[in-house]
């Protein structure tokens, strides 16, 4: 067992370790895609699925790409080299370059909305629009305005990522996290004394179990997969900074504990504010932040306009949070990989991955608008294209050969070794048993799955 080298850095408490690698995990995925899949697929029949996802899918697979990061203290296209010299399970590293890159350029657009809508809030703009779809479809389909919120999002990561591991990431996460979860106690708080609290815990807390059908079991699935950020080389990238104490198996169900937890929470504050206003439906799809919200915090709160303008500010400062602590650990594995693999200064790696990123999201923002035409991939756009490319292929391709190099390809005793801190922590049989279990056989098989439904739908 080896530590990082000294000028790759670390980070220097379990607290930061826990609380950067969950806000590598949490996202708009958690705040937004769980309440959306939640919505559409039956409330809590869908909770008690994604929960037993999130245990028997999400810890082993997270430990799996720790055990990578750990052992090499490289970025994630290195350690496969380093792992299995000559052999091409390296491939699955560029993948994962290719992949975060791609993800980061599109997902800085969606956070670019997210930021103008946190303006809107905090300068009480919020409160006077009238008809929130037309005002997202004018405001998205606008040339600089969404341009400009996206650079200014990626200029922000760009700024954590100069500061270093324990400077920057370990630093910012522990304001961050702790700011976001108070964030999120506040709304559910106040979420559940709106008149439709009653019901929208009703449908988040007792099951249907009749609505549970194979298509709900694939959606949660799907939705711990993509929630937890496995597979994509972040959580591998901050493993390479982990010291030879910290216990993996542990961390890995802590963080997966967090990332859940803000899922729940976030059906906590979005359910009892749909079932309060008359016609909209907990199944409001993808237009629920920019589109539904807006009018239901309006005609909740239009009696008491301070209310609503802190209501308002609060969950879009939140999805804000949300979005920059994923944006921070996607850019720091490409700026990791070109550190680790060519010897360049962070800050070069960091400028050179922050303006390919600004040109990427550029297309894919000017796809909603000027080149709303010009859809050169099968009759996608850059945005579109950008999606399909890592969600519907790159990801559950590398979560599979993730799950099969560290369950059939490395050593048993090399993965004992990772899990027990070189033979210093005792852990029952029962766990090597189920974890090998898990990431041989359960795990690409559900991925697998994933992939297949995906495809045909």
């Amino acid at each position: 067992m080896t530590e990082p080298a000294p000028h790759r850095g670390h980070f220097a408490t379990r607290l930061g370790i826990v609380l950067a690698t969950a806000g590598s995990s949490v996202g708009l995925g958690n705040v937004w895609r769980f309440p959306v899949e939640t919505g559409q697929h039956g409330g809590a029949a869908f909770l008690l699925v994604y929960l037993a996802c999130v245990v028997f899918l999400g810890v082993p697979m997270m430990t799996a790409e720790f055990i990578i990061g750990r052992r090499t203290h490289t970025d994630i296209a290195s350690a496969y080299e380093r792992l299995a010299p000559r052999q091409p399970w390296y491939l699955t590293g560029y993948a994962g370059m290719v992949c975060v890159t791609l993800i980061l350029s599109y997902y800085s657009v969606v956070a670019g909305w997210i930021l103008k809508y946190a303006t809107d809030a905090l300068t009480g703009q919020m409160a006077s629009i009238s008809d929130a779809g037309t005002y997202f479809a004018d405001f998205s389909s606008s040339t600089w305005s969404p341009l400009l919120f996206a650079l200014a999002f990626l200029l922000l990561t760009h700024w954590v990522i100069l500061r270093g591991i324990q400077n920057g990431i370990e630093r910012i996460s522990k304001l961050l996290m702790p700011l976001l979860f108070l964030l999120m106690c506040l709304l559910a708080v106040g979420a559940l004394t709106m008149p439709g609290a009653g019901q929208g815990l009703t449908f988040l807390l007792r099951p249907d179990f009749s609505k549970i059908d194979s298509h709900v079991v694939l959606s949660a699935m799907g939705q711990a997969f993509f929630s937890l950020s496995i597979a994509i080389g972040c959580l591998s990238t901050y493993a390479s900074y982990f010291k030879s104490d910290v216990p993996l198996l542990k961390t890995a169900a802590n963080v997966v504990g967090i990332d859940t937890l803000v899922a729940v929470l976030s059906g906590f504050i979005i359910f009892p504010a749909v079932f309060s206003v008359q016609g909209v439906a907990p199944d409001a799809g993808p237009g629920l932040v920019f589109v539904t919200l807006p009018s239901v915090f309006r005609t909740l709160f239009g009696g008491t306009p301070l209310l609503g303008y802190v209501f308002s500010l609060m969950f879009y400062l939140l999805l804000v949070l949300a979005a920059l602590t994923s944006t921070i650990s996607m850019l720091e594995e490409v700026t990791a990989f070109f550190v680790d693999r060519y010897g360049i200064s962070r800050r070069r790696a960091a400028t050179y991955m922050t303006l390919t990123a600004m040109l990427l999201a550029a297309l894919c923002s000017l796809s909603f608008g000027p080149l709303a035409s010009f859809r050169p991939f099968f009759g996608r756009g850059f945005f579109d294209a950008f999606n399909d490319v890592t969600a519907l292929w790159i990801m559950p391709l590398s979560g599979i050969v993730l799950s099969v190099f560290v369950g059939w390809r490395l050593p048993r005793t090399l993965v004992i070794d990772e899990l027990t801190n070189g033979h210093t922590l005792r852990l029952p049989r029962w766990l090597f048993v189920g974890f090998f279990f898990l990431i041989r056989w359960v795990a690409p098989a559900a991925i697998a799955l994933i992939f297949l439904s995906q495809l045909l739908s």
